[in-house]
């Protein structure tokens, strides 16, 4: 089946950046794009990054799963890329893709403080996006695209949480 995801909004870009900003995230992606992998089949290929991999395209929903049954063992968890090919609609102000771009591209340590810095705002109940922006001093845009890039938290409406099993 061909599906095609629209990019609109421009700190969707995020997790299509982060996607392929490792060789072994590159190789991963194109491994379950040719066909059905489970997690173990991936991680003994590639090791335990391989498995983070797979673990962040669920996360960012470039990756469906269907449970595979392999060698008369239990069913396991297999991926496969959701996507067949990507539509950008690509007319943001140079502010906002300039948030975009620098939160995509962060360093991983810087990152982790500014990730734990909204972990902490949002706390177990979630905290409205908004409020959270504000106190931190970030655009939306670039709130946005800092949390789109985490495998820890996503946006729920205008809200922000915690994913549970991260």
């Amino acid at each position: 089946m061909n599906r095609i995801k629209v990019i609109n909004d421009p700190s969707e870009l995020v997790p299509m950046l982060r996607a392929v900003d490792t060789p072994v995230k590159r190789d991963v992606l194109k491994e379950v794009t040719v066909e059905w992998k489970t997690a173990d089949d991936i991680e003994a290929k590639f090791g335990p990054e391989g498995r983070d991999a797979v673990v962040f395209f669920e996360k960012m929903k470039l990756v469906e799963t269907r449970w595979l049954s392999t060698n008369g063992q239990y069913p396991e968890k297999s991926y496969h890329t959701y996507y067949s090919s990507f539509s950008i609609t690509a007319q943001w102000p140079v502010f906002e893709i300039s948030d975009v771009l620098a939160a995509a591209m962060m360093p991983d340590e810087e990152y982790a403080e500014m990730e734990q810095k909204i972990l902490d705002m949002v706390g177990e109940k979630g905290g409205f996006s908004g409020d959270i922006a504000e106190a931190l001093g970030l655009s939306s845009t670039f709130l946005k695209s800092l949390v789109r890039r985490s495998v820890k938290m996503d946006f729920r409406g205008h809200r922000i949480e915690i994913i549970k099993d991260a």
